[in-house]
């Protein structure tokens, strides 16, 4: 499907809902980059966003196409990842001026969220220039920030501008290659999520949606030997892959169709690591390992013939909260306590629809089939273990979908497995 043909008018879908889209520029190619300046003439003044990696990969020249346009560049100087926090908002704000009307990143998947979230709530618009094909966000609505130590997904807007220079982009470091590759390939996590969540929750589904972002994954699995070979046919096939899922989560106003449990655990490890000060992988690199560790979880379930529910003590989940998220505990416990997901009793409805469930289940391809199309990529899933190690994993298998008010087959997992520890074990999983 071109992409084109997506943006920018409304799309009235046999799911029930008028589909939309708004971005006014898209380029991704060889040169593209040279489309700035036609692309931001009606702009009044520009300010330009980015880090210490990201500014040396085109930032004089991304100054020189702006010329007059440009009112300031806001550098984050730092070569660690930058966290989209209160403090880099404040930096982002400390820049804008009344004549500002447009905040243009350069960069990825934080940069972008900043810039989104920044501009939606000062009223004017944003655009990126991406230097990496990293990950699917660079055309949802949706802003991760993390506020208050917690990670939030904000509903902000897409940017109006996104530009993809295959030149940049496949030049970018392999690690974030193979990190837009695992976030592509969680797809089949996520839609499988989003198909349970319909059964078991009636959230509104989209069947076009679904196949669309379920035909674009299969196509990037297929041209993995090309996207680490770093060619530039495979590059722009990645990234015109990432920017499509992105448009779709916009298009059908949820997440859905490009984040489930493999989402769930990645952002369980980074809000871990940043409240224990512990190391965590890149974003889309702990969606590829996740997608290969729910897929484990959905094997578990499938082998049992009736629902033999064994949940454990709230007082036990508690305490468990406390030693987890330790000074971040109380607002984990506030957001499900609002959610009301434990005072809702789905064993119910699990039984009655237990051969559907495990028939959805089924559908998402085996842990063995995911982690060999990630390490056809060079993504070893002991990369994930020797970081995190054995009782971590384990932890994010139970307590990962506690951050978030959204359903997965974290939440039937955990009904089912949580008061038997010896039965929560990545181990188990046959890999091979």
């Amino acid at each position: 499907m071109n992409i084109q043909d997506l943006l920018n008018r409304d799309i009235v879908c046999s799911c029930g809902k008028t589909h939309r889209c708004d971005i006014e520029v898209l380029e991704i190619g060889t040169n593209a980059l040279e489309t700035l300046a036609h692309a931001t003439e009606e702009y009044r003044q520009v300010l330009l966003v980015a880090d210490g990696n990201t500014y040396p990969l085109c930032g004089e020249r991304v100054k020189a196409l702006l010329g007059a346009r440009l009112g300031a560049v806001c550098l984050f100087e730092v070569t660690d990842p930058l966290v989209p926090d209160e403090s880099a908002i404040a930096r982002i704000e400390s820049q804008i001026t009344a004549e500002t009307d447009l905040i243009l990143g350069i960069g990825s998947g934080v940069i972008n969220d900043l810039c989104k979230y920044v501009s939606f709530y000062h009223g004017i618009q944003s655009g990126i220039i991406a230097t990496a094909p990293s990950m699917d966000g660079y055309a949802s609505s949706g802003a991760a920030m993390i506020l208050g130590g917690m990670k939030v997904t904000h509903t902000t807007h897409a940017p109006t501008i996104i530009i993809g220079d295959t030149d940049i982009l496949k030049d970018a470091p392999i690690r974030m290659i193979r990190s837009g590759y695992g976030d592509i390939i969680g797809k089949y996590s996520s839609l499988n999520d989003w198909e349970l969540a319909h059964l078991i929750r009636g959230e509104h589904f989209c069947q076009p949606i679904y196949n669309l972002v379920l035909e674009t994954t299969d196509g990037i699995r297929d041209s993995v030997d090309g996207i680490v070979a770093r060619e530039p046919w495979a590059i722009e096939k990645l990234m015109r892959a990432l920017v499509l899922i992105g448009m779709t989560l916009t298009l059908v106003e949820t997440t859905r169709p490009g984040s489930g449990s493999e989402h769930h655990l990645s952002h369980f490890f980074e809000i871990v690591g940043l409240v224990h000060h512990q190391k965590h992988l890149s974003h889309g690199t702990d969606v590829a390992y996740n997608t290969i560790l729910t897929a484990g979880m959905r094997e578990q379930i499938c082998r049992l013939p009736p629902p033999l529910f064994c949940e454990e003590s709230e007082a036990d989940r508690l305490q468990a909260w406390k030693r987890i998220y330790a000074s971040v505990s109380d607002e984990v416990e506030q957001l499900q306590e609002e959610a009301g997901s434990y005072t809702t009793d789905l064993k119910p409805t699990y039984t009655e629809h237990w051969a559907e469930i495990k028939a959805i289940l089924s559908k998402c391809p085996t842990a063995a089939e995911c982690n060999r199309m990630m390490e056809a990529a060079g993504l070893h899933f002991s990369e994930c273990e020797n970081l995190y190690g054995h009782d971590k994993i384990c932890d994010a298998m139970l307590y990962g979908k506690d951050l978030k008010n959204r359903y997965s087959v974290l939440w039937l997992y955990y009904a089912l497995f949580s008061g038997q520890a010896s039965a929560v074990d990545y181990r188990l999983f046959d890999l091979q």
